[in-house]
């Protein structure tokens, strides 16, 4: 697909559901007792295999259509500790999140399961999740690293577990926590900096007894998280709100087009996941926060954002937790900023679905951006105004969605049009992205066949 140089964007768009809480609403629901309704699910890739392996497991999971047409999905769950044998393997695609997540279930219940991926997912290590796991009783046999294909044997009598995260991973966290649920006892889990909490809000809206308080950590300040083992979770409603990952592509590529005026409803406003918003402001950019409110335990508001004239900024590496997934396209606003544009703490990139560090500096290279790459920090001079582009080389998204769609958003703000090489791993979070901004006047094109 090619991004074209394109005048202001305008209107509003209706973003996916959070990936993140969708993949978790479907495996409470499933270990939950009783009926689960999901209203918001992101229907993409990644979700619809966590979806399947659900239903794999032996929970009943069935979409219909709500009031109003939209799409609500119902959750019949098995309960904890009732979860069938799979028959086949599971494969969870290209989902990361899903998998991981998927391994701290499985590692407290007494069956054998096998996962698989496609072939950018076989290449992440699961070694984070899989060494802590097996202090449960859990074994796991799998490809060097950890690697999938993996097969996973459940503890009969799983133990309660007791970690300090090594370094900052919601998905260690929140592995770590669903393999306690199986357990008798209470699991804790120690973090030494905050990380995305969608797993601890969720659970405590199915009925999870959990607790959170700061403590004293030999001398470093940290969160202590407890929570008690074997509860009855109960099925509830959950509204997935609006995926702030999703809502930074159309978020950055109206600060970047003079002119422009997007509105972006009910957008997820957790405080572990709004690092880019805070960013982009200090950048000088023009983003309005409307209507904040609360629904299904999660912190949600309006986005309006406008064109502006961005300035280059430091990025701590502290705030790496709360944007991860969001360097690449904050990249692309360094590089039509005024100024250098330096960020920190980026080693997590690394190891993604893609090297996303190493992808983005070639990607800005080729487009004639200034950016410099260390182990974990990237620079990029910004261009003051619209970076030159593409020369018909495509950017290679190796098998990406966020390489693919941040640099088609930086061609809508280049002097010359931006070709990517694959556009199909979008579907995998966002399958409408190139529907979307066209909506807002977005000059997106798929290629002409030969």
């Amino acid at each position: 697909m090619t991004a074209r140089p394109g005048s202001a964007l305008s209107g509003t768009a209706r973003l996916p559901g959070d990936k993140s809480i969708s993949h978790r609403a479907l495996m409470f629901g499933a270990l939950a007792v009783g009926e689960t309704t999901i209203d918001g699910l992101l229907e993409g890739e990644d979700v619809l295999r966590t979806a399947a392996a659900m239903r794999a497991l032996g929970a009943e999971i069935a979409r219909e259509t709500a009031p109003g047409g939209a799409a609500r999905w119902r959750v019949w769950g098995r309960g904890i500790g009732a979860l069938a044998d799979p028959e086949d393997v599971l494969d969870m695609g290209n989902s990361g999140t899903g998998a991981r997540l998927l391994l701290g279930i499985l590692a407290s219940h007494p069956l054998t399961a096998v996962l698989t991926g496609d072939a950018s997912l076989r290449r992440r290590p699961m070694a984070r999740v899989t060494e802590p796991l097996s202090a449960c009783g859990a074994a796991f046999i799998a490809r060097e690293g950890g690697r999938l294909p993996l097969t996973v044997i459940g503890a009969r009598d799983p133990l309660p577990l007791d970690y300090r995260l090594p370094v900052p991973s919601a998905q260690v966290k929140s592995a770590v926590l669903l393999a306690g649920l199986n357990a008798p006892g209470t699991t804790r889990v120690v973090e030494r900096e905050a990380t995305r909490d969608h797993s601890e809000r969720m659970l405590g809206h199915f009925g999870a007894e959990i607790r959170r308080r700061e403590i004293d950590d030999d001398g470093h300040p940290a969160l202590e998280i407890l929570l008690t083992g074997q509860p009855e979770l109960t099925g509830r409603p959950v509204t997935v709100p609006a995926d702030p990952s999703s809502a930074a592509f159309p978020l950055v590529a109206a600060l970047l087009l003079p002119g422009s005026e997007v509105r972006l409803p009910a957008v997820g406003m957790n405080p572990a996941r709004i690092g880019l918003i805070t960013t982009l402001q200090e950048m000088g950019g023009d983003i309005a926060i409307e209507n904040p409110r609360e629904e299904g335990g999660e912190p949600v508001a309006d986005l309006v954002a406008r064109g502006s004239r961005l300035k280059g900024v430091e990025v701590p590496a502290g705030r790496a937790p709360s944007m991860i997934d969001e360097y690449p396209i904050l990249a692309m606003a360094a590089a039509v900023a005024e100024g250098r544009t330096v960020m920190h703490g980026l080693g997590e990139l690394r190891v993604k679905e893609s090297d996303r560090l190493a992808a983005v500096a070639r990607g800005l290279a080729r487009c004639g951006v200034a950016v410099e790459e260390h182990p974990e920090t990237l620079v990029v001079a910004g261009c003051a105004g619209r970076p030159p582009g593409g020369n018909n080389q495509p950017i290679e998204t190796e098998l990406d969605h966020r390489i693919a769609m941040s640099f088609l958003v930086l061609g809508l703000a280049a002097e010359r049009p931006v070709l990517i090489d694959d556009m199909t791993p979008v579907a995998t979070s966002f399958p409408d992205f190139a529907g979307l901004m066209q909506g807002l006047g977005a000059e997106l094109a798929a290629p002409q066949p030969a």
